[in-house]
């Protein structure tokens, strides 16, 4: 498991890393998902596109869980898969993705809090020393 919640006065930190920037995104997205409920329990049955661009990394990852955040939140659902694509840009980065999920079922996904959005509070992308890369941030709930 290559993603982590975190304290964060009122609000949750979330984490994730990965060999690779978009495992990285895929992790911190899972991350956004348990701050909801266990990822777990949410079936991956219908996959819904997101598309987002930014000028540089940091502020991609602040799209693209926000990206989520509307599907959610729109669409009713809760996602438990990701298949991520970041590339380089002509003005930034660009990220595809594929989000996997299901409508919400309270009694069964027993949600914890509503993730309002992600925040610059704690925001960072990094490779770290060792190789691996790291994307996190803290969402409001």
């Amino acid at each position: 498991m290559n993603w982590q919640t975190f304290e964060h006065e009122a609000d949750v930190g979330v984490r994730g890393g990965g060999a690779t920037l978009t495992e990285a995104f895929a992790q911190a997205a899972t991350a956004m998902t348990a701050v909801i409920c266990d990822p777990a329990v949410v079936v991956p049955r219908v996959p819904v596109e997101v598309e987002c661009s930014a000028p540089d990394a940091e502020l991609l990852l602040l799209d693209w869980l926000n990206a989520l955040v509307f599907e959610m939140a729109t669409r009713r659902m809760l996602f438990s898969r990701f298949d991520v694509i970041v590339e380089a840009a002509a003005d930034g980065v660009f990220l595809r993705a594929r989000a996997w999920g299901e409508a919400v079922d309270v009694a069964r996904h027993q949600p914890a809090a509503e993730v309002k959005g992600a925040s610059f509070c704690e925001l960072k992308v990094e490779r770290q020393t060792d190789g691996q890369w790291l994307a996190q941030c803290v969402v409001d709930v």
